[in-house]
């Protein structure tokens, strides 16, 4: 694990990272009608374990299975030309795939909403949803697009020189925990 720098704040610990995606899955179920009909599609990297994390807390708050994919939408960016290659991820549709059902993607911070409008354009690729809905552990606010989340962990003003970096623990040496970088950049 990287050592924090000076410049950095924690913003949700691990008890608080877990709180929130206990909350999200509660609001799921509630504006849901118990998530009948829902699949949950992580943007990866972070969105994917969170995607599951939720599904675990429905489930064992409900005892509902919600199916729960990945969507890649590497090649969907807007930015693909201005930025180093990058690799791709993987698209896994749960059995039954999407059509006709509530597709809730989830990814960890919304920002200017460009990864989202990519997400969007991955998704009309895969499938016909019934409707889609948003959840972001963290929205740090500077939308460039009319881009909302239905579900948001935590609303976190920030400048645009700081940089919120979610660290979860299967994809980041087993940390759980959310910290804002000042704007040094």
């Amino acid at each position: 694990m990287a050592h924090p720098r000076a410049d950095t704040k924690i913003i949700l610990s691990e008890a608080d990272l877990h709180r929130v995606v206990d909350r999200i899955a509660h609001q799921i179920l509630e504006k849901t009608s118990g998530a009948t009909g829902t699949v949950l599609l992580g943007i990866p990297t972070r969105g994917v374990p969170l995607a599951r994390r939720l599904a675990a807390r429905i489930h064992a708050f409900e005892d509902v299975d919600v199916p729960v994919g990945s969507l890649d939408i590497t090649l969907y960016r807007d930015d693909l030309r201005l930025q180093a290659t990058r690799a791709l991820g993987k698209t896994e549709l749960p059995p039954g795939g999407l059509d006709g059902r509530r597709v809730i993607l989830v990814d960890d911070v919304l920002f200017s909403g460009r990864t989202v409008r990519a997400a969007l354009d991955a998704l009309s690729d895969v499938g016909r949803p019934s409707s889609v809905q948003l959840a972001v552990l963290v929205d740090r606010g500077h939308r460039e697009l009319p881009i909302r989340a239905d579900y948001v962990g935590k609303n976190i003003p920030t400048a645009r020189s700081e940089s919120v970096r979610v660290s979860l623990a299967e994809t980041d040496d087993g940390t759980d925990e959310v910290r804002l970088t000042g704007g040094d950049k």
